[in-house]
This record gives structure tokens, sequence and C-alpha cells, in this order.
């Protein structure tokens, strides 16, 4: 075991190969080989359509570039740990998306992202030279106060318009994010951007270029807010864009759910007993020249006159006119006053979803006004600017994809910022029965010593998020109670990680310049593991490298001797990270788990113990491995 996340180059040679094994040769990419192969699909202009930017190509270096971190469980920081399917993750989103990776890989049905805008005042984290290596990033990432906080003086950067590459810094942050992101999706899963004017053009053809032109499915228009600002000097911003993706063309149609207002306008004026119906026009835009075809006479059963529109065609053929007529499905009105008839389109015909609109309006998922409201009377402080109200998400959450009413799926937000996913997820699930669930990754970036979030007690914005998510899941069960449990609910627990470096030693061969630097860093190595780890830690570290989910439930059994064996409840993984004796290898070999990963250290350097622990356990049909 490498102890790193997903290797994202591998990954993508490994996918190529598969497509097209001629282009391989002594397990290496032929280039020519193929270009002969695409043929006249492959470009050789020097100029071409496409984005470029300074740093594009060290961005890319970026995210293929393992990652050795890990994530800690805080156990005592969450809610019902055991039951839990929600995750909450404290740590920088690009090193967490890389962890992700094994673990989730094609699993989540829809990433929603509010990433900063770079209005000029956003702080984020990007480098101000990509010739810092991996180790001064890390240190970067990893610097911390004496409170345990990470500092937001070498942390972040301010994006000023000033700076010479204003543009290319912000891209340079977003495109690793958001290819680690599209790996973790579904094949028809979906991702949502919001996003205002000043990169919404670059962030278009970003993602063109990582999920596809064809793969683009709207451009959403907002209604942020329903009244204009005076302070503008030119034009009042009332919208902002929500850019959608798909991942494959596996999604092939999106539908929402019919509600009320959708519903008001059928009626059944003539007592038809197929129910209520509502009517389409008959005639067709084209002309008659236009459509030949379509042209000819219908007979108004009412009244029996003949009937032939004098300019234009009608909308179907005339098989298809007499179906209409013999299933009773034209509305001529209640006397046969109507010059033409309409085609009657019942709502028990209706598959239970609508094509879903582009444009937003306030009226139907809410404002910053409202999403602020929101958030301050959960915490009783106004202490977050702008978040987004929960009723955005919550309409993307419900659509419909492939005509499957699907509920019980994962969505993640890497920009978590004060928890409006979370709290769309938790409140969708309670009104409609769902079972979604969300991972959440916010970094705990310091609140200003002086605003009110630090005043209530808030360090970090990681630290507003969590608390919105106790403070939902609190009120949720508050309604709860008296109710009768008619329906099944949601489990409303969530278990909160952070992101650590790896509590295993990284081996250092960029400072062995000598034999002495060698002896040292073999001398280091006589444990795999860091002095002070804990088990539970090890342990995750390690069921999240060999790709188990966050929310797996793990089981454990002490033994007299006081070792413990932690295994996965379908018994997949087992793990003996404290001690190993014959009384360990006996209750592995009664557990009858597919694997076994043992700490090398236990075996103190004793090759014989090891070696027999390693048939015995190959004899009874388990994978040995040791760290």
């Amino acid at each position: 075991m490498d102890g790193t996340s997903l290797n994202i180059t591998q990954d993508l040679i490994n996918k190529l190969k598969e497509v097209v094994p001629q282009a391989f040769t002594e397990d290496k990419i032929d280039i020519q080989r193929l270009q002969t192969l695409l043929g006249q699909s492959v470009s050789t202009d020097s100029e071409r359509y496409g984005l470029s930017w300074a740093g594009k190509s060290e961005a890319y270096k970026v995210l293929q570039s393992p990652s050795t971190a890990t994530l800690i469980p805080n156990p005592d920081q969450s809610i019902d740990w055991d039951n839990a399917e929600n995750v909450f993750i404290e740590g920088e989103n690009l090193e967490v998306l890389k962890v992700l990776q094994k673990s989730y890989y094609g699993k989540v049905k829809m990433i929603y992202i509010d990433p900063p805008y770079n209005t000029g005042n956003d702080s984020f984290i990007y480098p101000d030279k990509f010739s810092e290596t991996k180790e001064e990033y890390l240190k970067r990432i990893g610097d911390k106060d004496d409170d345990g906080f990470m500092m937001k003086q070498g942390l972040f950067r301010k994006n000023n318009k000033e700076n010479g590459q204003f543009h290319s810094n912000w891209l340079n942050m977003m495109l690793p994010r958001l290819f680690l992101a599209r790996n973790l999706l579904k094949d028809d899963g979906v991702i949502f951007v919001s996003i205002d004017d000043n990169e919404q053009a670059n962030l278009k053809i970003l993602m063109d270029e990582i999920f596809g032109e064809e793969n683009f499915l709207t451009t959403i228009i907002w209604e942020k807010r329903f009244t204009k600002s005076n302070n503008s000097k030119m034009f009042g911003s009332v919208t902002e864009f929500i850019l959608c993706y798909r991942k494959t063309e596996k999604l092939s149609t999106i539908k929402e759910p019919r509600n009320e207002k959708s519903d008001s306008i059928y009626s059944n004026p003539d007592n038809d007993p197929r129910g209520d119906w509502t009517s389409v026009s008959y005639v067709n835009p084209a002309t008659k020249e236009q459509r030949q075809n379509l042209v000819y006479k219908i007979i108004n059963p009412i009244t029996n006159k003949e009937i032939e529109h004098p300019t234009n065609a009608w909308k179907y053929e005339y098989s298809t006119h007499l179906s209409h007529v013999e299933e009773n499905k034209l509305y001529w009105g209640t006397k046969g006053e109507n010059t033409y008839p309409r085609l009657k389109k019942f709502l028990s015909e209706m598959d239970g979803g609508m094509v879903p609109s582009n444009l937003w309006y306030h009226k139907e998922v809410g404002t910053t006004d409202q999403g602020s409201k929101i958030l301050n009377d959960l915490l009783e402080k106004s202490i977050f600017d702008f978040p987004k109200p929960p009723s955005l998400i919550k309409k993307a959450l419900s659509f419909q994809i492939n005509d499957k009413e699907d509920k019980d799926f994962i969505v993640l937000d890497f920009f978590a910022g004060s928890g409006t996913t979370a709290q769309a997820v938790l409140e969708l699930n309670e009104a409609d029965g769902g079972n979604r669930k969300f991972i959440c990754v916010q970094l705990p970036e310091l609140t200003d010593d002086k605003s009110e979030a630090s005043k209530a007690g808030h360090k970090t914005i990681a630290d507003i998020s969590k608390t919105r998510i106790e403070k939902v899941i609190e009120k949720i069960t508050k309604e709860r109670d008296g109710k009768l449990e008619l329906d099944k609910h949601q489990n409303l627990g969530f278990r909160k990680y952070t992101l650590a470096s790896s509590n295993f030693k990284i081996w250092r061969g960029d400072v062995v310049e000598n034999e002495e630097d060698l002896v040292k860093q073999m001398e280091l190595f006589t444990t795999p593991q860091k002095e002070n780890t804990r088990s539970e830690h090890i342990l995750w570290e390690l069921l999240i490298k060999n790709g188990v989910p966050l929310t797996e439930k793990i089981e454990c059994s002490t033994l007299q001797d006081g070792a413990t064996i932690y295994y996965t409840a379908n018994k997949k993984l087992a793990f003996v990270l404290d001690k190993y004796s014959d009384e360990v290898q006996t209750a592995v070999l009664e557990l009858k788990p597919k694997n076994i990963i043992c700490l090398d250290s236990l075996f103190h350097n004793n090759d014989n113990v090891k070696t027999n622990a390693q048939l015995k356990f190959e004899d009874n049909g388990i994978s040995f491995k040791t760290i």
C-alpha cells in the first residue's frame, strides 16, 4: 500500500488503455500511433480555440500530484456517529478532494458549489509561484497559530484586480478542484456552480474543457434580489448565474416535480370521466405551403361544420387526428363555439415531472436577503454575509434524473461556507421522506477578531457551518416531538472529520545525499507510524486509502490480552493495529475476513512469526498485508 490518494494520471492512462489499447507500446502511450488511429480527429494546428492562462500547465500538475494526507475522525464533535450517514469535513478542499477519490470515485449524484467569485476582494488559496514544492505548499496550508487555528497570513492570498494574474490565479484555483470533482460524479451525475459576472465567461470555457461542451446543460439565471441598489454607478445587479453540467450522456432527461401552481391550470369544465385536463392549440405555426402533409378538413362534431384553417396547417397528421377524434380528445367549447379545436392534455397522463426552466425567480427559490434571515434566525446573530437560501439548493436537489424520482443519493459541496447545502438536504428529506446524504467540506478560515461571528464564539467559517448543521438537526428534532412516527424519517446525524497529515512516516528520498543521511532515514522507519498516533486514526487512514466510505460502520472485538481487532461489517477488511499474538491470530481466523492488515512493527522484526501468520491466513483464504 503506497499510502497516497488516487493517482489521477495513472487513472486516465488506464481509461485510455481500455478504449484504445492499440495506442500503447511497452505500456506507454505512442502519440504517433494514437494520432494515426484518430485520423482527422487530431488537431495539429498551433492556433486553436481554447482558454489559456498563466500557470495552466502547472495547475494540471497540482491535481496530478497524489496526496498522503488523511482524515481524522472526530466522534466527540459529531452527532450520532455510529448511525450517521452525513459527513462534514474541516480542511483545505483540494487536499480533501484528493483524499476522497478512492472512497467516492463515481458515487456522487449531485455537486453544488458556491466558490469565491473573484470580485477583487476575495481571499483564497493559490500559490504566488508554482515553483514552490509540495512540502512548502503543505506547510503553508498547515501553518497554525498558538491556538491551533490555520493562520490567514500565508494561507490565503487576496486576489486584487491590480494583480497582474488576476484571472489566472482564480482559474488555477478552480481547475484542479473541478477536475477532481468530476471524478467523484456518477455517470448520470450533475454539477451546479454558482457564479456572477466577474468570472462567468471564463468559468463556462473552463467547464467546457473539463466536462466537455456536449455535457453543458444550461446557464441558470437566478433572481437573487428583486430591488436594485442605487449605489451602483452603471447597472444594478439583481441576478446571478448557476452553470449546470452533466458528467456523461447517461443523463438524458431532467425534470422537476409538479406542484400546485403547475397543476392549477388543469380543470374539468365538461365533466370528462378521465379527470382534470388542460388544452393546447391544434393550429400549427407553419403555413399550409410549408407543411402540405398536415393540411386537411376536419368536422366540428357539435355543429357538423367542416373546418379548414385559411392559412396554417394543423399540428398533427391526419391519422393522428382520427385517433384524437376517436379518443374524444378534441375540445370545441361547451356549445361548439370554438372556431378551431384544442387538444386535451389530461393531468392523469402527465409523468409527474415538468421540464425545468433556466430562469429561477425569487418567489420560487428565495433571495440572498432571505438566506441571511434564515441563518440569522438559526444562529440568533448576523454573522455571515449573503448566504444562499436553502430553497435555491432544494430546487436542484428535487430534480428527477432520467425520469427517476431518486431521493437517496450523495450530495457534495466542497465550498460549504455557512452550510446552506447541508440545511437544504436535511430539510428536504424531512419534507418528502428522502434519504439524501451530504458531504460538506469547509476550510477552517479564521473569522475577523472584531466580527460578530468571532464575538459569538465562531473562530472559523468551519465553526459556523458545523454549528448551523447542529442547529438544523436540533430544530427538526423538536418539530418531530409529539408527532406520530408513521413515516420513516432520515437519520439526522453527521460525522465530522478533520484533514491532517498522514499517521505514517513518509520516506524522504530528496534529503538523502550521503550514506549518513540514508542511515538516519532508515532509523526513523523502525516503525511505520508516527509517535503518539492513535489506533483509531490509523484505522481510518487505512480504511480511506482502501476506498471505504466515511460513513462505514466499523465493528471491533477486544480480546482478553487487551488486543483489538477492527473490521468492516461485511468483513471485507480487518485490522490489527496495537498487538499481535496467538490469541489475535485465532480470533482473526474465526472472524474469516477477506483481508487482514497489520502493522509490520507488531512482529518486532521476527520474520518467522510474520511468515507463519501469512501462510496460516492464506491457507484459510484470507489475504494478509502488513504496513
